[in-house]
């Protein structure tokens, strides 16, 4: 029960100091710092790119969708540096970062999780 606790509070400490990527309350963040930081959502959620995708376009579509989430947002959300937007095959726009596609990965269930982290060797935490 303590270490859950101090879990928690560590977890609302480091969202609250997080980076916003796209801006205050924009759609992407940075949590950590150097080698350990790592993108978010807007809700702290943890990013990945997969290895199947290639530069600007995603390959995870269906079945595979709904287990790893894309990030997607309305035509036109502006985006800092090193984002983009790209074009999924049911339409909707999904954020990318230098090109690679962002997912969340419907296993995490809270703020900090990275449990998505090297799933098939094929799944990374997106790191900026």
């Amino acid at each position: 029960m303590k270490r859950t606790l101090l879990t928690a509070l560590a977890l609302t400490l480091a969202l609250g100091s997080a980076v916003h990527a796209a801006g205050h309350g924009g759609p992407v963040k940075t949590m950590g710092e150097g080698a350990d930081a790592y993108l978010v959502n807007h809700e702290g959620m943890t990013l990945y790119t997969f290895d199947n995708d290639s530069a600007g376009v995603s390959n995870c579509n269906g079945g595979c969708a709904a287990a790893w989430p894309p990030l997607t947002v309305e035509a036109g959300t502006e985006l800092p540096e090193g984002f983009s937007l790209i074009t999924r095959s049911d339409g909707a726009m999904q954020i990318a970062y230098e090109g690679q596609p962002l997912y969340g990965w419907a296993s995490d269930t809270q703020p900090g999780d990275m449990t998505g982290d090297g799933v098939n060797g094929v799944w990374h935490t997106a790191r900026p």
